[in-house]
């Protein structure tokens, strides 16, 4: 997969939007909607109060990630915000939207539908505009590399220790991931009160950066890392020296920034 083009103009969608949909989507593509049907609400169970569920044929305009055959035409469901006025919105023929989808199964044992995809989630058709395609495409190239960053899933355990002049101090976090590939964090403080952290994906700590902001890397800390340090992590390391890693890790969420998500799921 080719790095992307930087986009020219902003997404409306932020890094952590495209980027959950991204990593969990075994297809995302480009399409241009054909027919939308919104369903009545007998043919339509579970959806969310103020959500309406439409079915929608959309052209394939392109494969962005995927393996195996797409038809051209392929069909969909997917549940949408209703308007002010309580009303289902309108999706126009030949809209452009990103899709994040699975295959459907087929009916013979191992055969899928090309015909037709599901959603990974309710809400996981996004409008489509040339800077939204880009971001996608640049989290995918990250997200294919090998030694990719993994998934973050909570903090294994860590440790404290003051340095050999006053004030001085290093904390080192260990963190769970999905995968189990090995992720760690590592504060050092300086006597002057002044800290630099950097983060270690892999086994090699000697490469270990601040991630810059906005890239898998970074949607890994800022969105997964619990918001709190848990300090029974810390098994053996003295109360005080609990609390100079829990300010350490603080400082970690200060750096990485707030996780922010604009999408609005249905809630059932």
């Amino acid at each position: 997969m080719q790095p992307a083009t930087p986009p020219s103009a902003a997404t409306p969608y932020s890094y952590a939007d495209i980027a959950d949909l991204a990593t969990a989507a075994p297809i995302a593509l480009h399409a241009r909607i054909y027919e939308a049907i919104a369903l009545k609400p007998d043919r339509a169970p579970g959806v969310a109060a103020g959500f309406a569920r439409f079915y929608v044929e959309a052209d394939v305009v392109s494969l962005i990630r995927g393996a195996g055959p797409l038809a051209s035409r392929i069909s969909y469901l997917v549940d949408l915000p209703l308007d002010a006025k309580g009303k289902p919105p309108k999706l126009k023929k030949k809209q452009p939207v990103l899709l994040f989808a699975r295959p459907v199964p087929g009916a013979a044992a191992g055969s899928s539908s090309t015909g037709s995809v599901q959603l990974i989630a309710p809400d996981a058709q996004l409008s489509w505009d040339p800077a939204t395609e880009a971001q996608l495409r640049a989290v995918l190239t990250e997200a294919v590399k090998p030694g990719a960053p993994a998934e973050i899933t909570g903090i294994a355990n860590g440790f404290h220790v003051p340095g050999t002049l006053p004030g001085e101090g290093e904390t080192q976090l260990f963190l769970n991931t999905r995968t189990g590939d090995p992720v760690s964090i590592t504060v050092l403080t300086a006597a002057d009160g002044s800290r630099r952290w950097s983060a270690a994906f892999g086994e090699i700590v000697d490469g270990a950066s601040v991630p810059a902001r906005d890239t898998l890397a970074w949607y890994r800390l800022a969105c997964g890392l619990p918001r709190q340090l848990p300090l029974g992590k810390l098994a053996g390391t003295a109360p005080e020296d609990r609390r100079k890693a829990a300010a350490d890790y603080a400082v970690v969420l200060g750096a990485l920034g707030e996780c922010t998500r604009t999408r609005n799921p249905p809630v059932d």
